[in-house]
């Protein structure tokens, strides 16, 4: 048997906890990786994985031998990247995921460039809203926008993301105008659930910062919704500025409470690990961070 294949591939199935997700990462077949794992043990004589209808989970020789071939496959690839003609250049398969709507206007749109800059380098991209196992899905690094919950991920701060409080026209002709953010109190809200403070939106203003409490009928757990529901006219919703562009300029949408800016969100690359961070995943870092400090909309200037 091919031992580092198996090992590669054991090391992504007790990650991903299944057959299929590797399947699917490696352009093969379930029956395939299944194979390969079990021949593994087979070559050590010893079990590694629980396998069941639910789930495939790893046993105690399984856990012992998933930190070593962790081990062995970061000493591997540190020692390719040391020498060759590609010593110290980004290259391989980077897998990158970012939220829905941001990887649409501000990381799809820039990734043609990097690609012609670096020959070598492929790209999977993966846009989700949803919170991102970065292990477990496969992901060199993600892109996240706002404050980082968990201490333990490996972040660098590439950005700023300004917010705005908007609404329709057409809603602020029915409802009225909010003059100070106490206001929404009255108003229908458009609450992001996937925003970390949820319906407590932040302002700032002259007097500091101010906190309040927003109700709404409508809720959305992607910003692309959040959008649209505002150019409908269901409500008032806090939103990256870079989310509208000809409807603010027209008028069909207005930002209410200039006064009161809704606090500004961090843009961060994520990844795994500090140790033995990939040419490719340092290289588009830099290339993301470079390009969002030259943009007004990302830099918080």
């Amino acid at each position: 048997m091919d031992f580092l294949a198996g090992m590669k591939l054991f090391v992504r199935v007790a990650e991903t906890g299944g057959f299929s997700a590797v399947a699917r990462q490696a352009a093969t077949t379930q029956p395939t990786v299944s194979r390969t794992v079990a021949a593994l043990e087979t070559h050590l004589g010893v079990r590694l994985l629980n396998r069941s209808s639910r789930a495939v989970t790893l046993t105690e020789d399984g856990r012992a031998f998933y930190a070593r071939a962790t081990a062995a496959l970061e000493a591997i690839a540190e020692a390719e990247a040391s020498v060759g003609r590609r010593h110290g250049q980004p290259s391989g398969l980077l897998r990158l995921g970012t939220p829905v709507a941001f990887g649409r206007l501000h990381v799809a749109p820039r990734l043609p460039a990097f690609l012609a800059q670096y020959q070598d380098v492929e790209i999977d991209l993966s846009m989700t809203d949803a919170f991102v196992d970065l292990v477990g899905g496969g992901l060199d690094m993600v892109v996240r926008v706002g404050t980082l919950e968990d201490p333990s991920l490996i972040a660098r701060r590439i950005g700023t993301t300004r917010r705005v409080t908007v609404a329709s026209a057409e809603y602020l002709a029915r409802r009225g105008v909010p003059m100070v953010p106490a206001d929404l109190s009255g108003h229908d809200c458009i609450v992001y659930t996937r925003l970390a403070t949820g319906n407590r939106w932040h302002f700032g203003g002259t007097g500091g910062s101010v906190s309040v409490d927003v109700r709404g009928r409508f809720r959305a757990d992607n910003s692309e919704a959040v959008r649209e529901a505002v150019i409908a006219g269901a409500g008032i919703a806090v939103i990256p500025v870079w989310m509208f562009t000809d409807e603010i300029v027209t008028g069909r949408v207005r930002i209410v409470l200039d006064s009161f800016e809704p606090s500004a969100l961090p843009i961060h690359a994520v990844y795994p690990s500090r140790r033995q961070v990939p040419a490719k995943v340092r290289a588009m870092i830099d290339y993301l961070a470079a390009g969002f400090a030259a943009s007004p909309l990302l830099s918080g200037v």
